[in-house]
C-alpha cells in the first residue's frame, strides 16, 4: 500500500487493524517470523512473551508458544 500521504497511511493503519482482528494473527510479528523459522527457540519466545506479558502483543506470543 502507498502511505505517502495522511490519508493513505490512516488506510493502511485500518487494514491492517481488520485483518489482525478477524484473522487473529499479527501482521509482521518479528519474534513469531523467528520462531516458525528455527532462528528463536521456543524457551526464548516464552521468555520474551513473559516481559511483555500485560500487553496484547505479549498475550499473542504467548499463544504462539503453545
Amino acid at each position: 500500500m502507498d502511505t505517502g500521504t495522511n490519508e493513505s497511511l490512516m488506510s493502511a493503519g485500518q487494514f491492517v487493524q481488520v485483518i489482525e482482528e478477524r484473522q487473529g494473527l499479527k501482521i509482521t510479528c518479528l519474534e513469531e517470523l523467528g520462531y516458525r523459522n528455527g532462528w528463536l527457540s521456543k524457551e526464548k519466545l516464552i521468555e520474551i512473551a513473559n516481559i511483555l506479558d500485560n500487553s496484547p502483543y505479549g498475550k499473542y506470543l504467548n499463544l504462539v508458544a503453545g
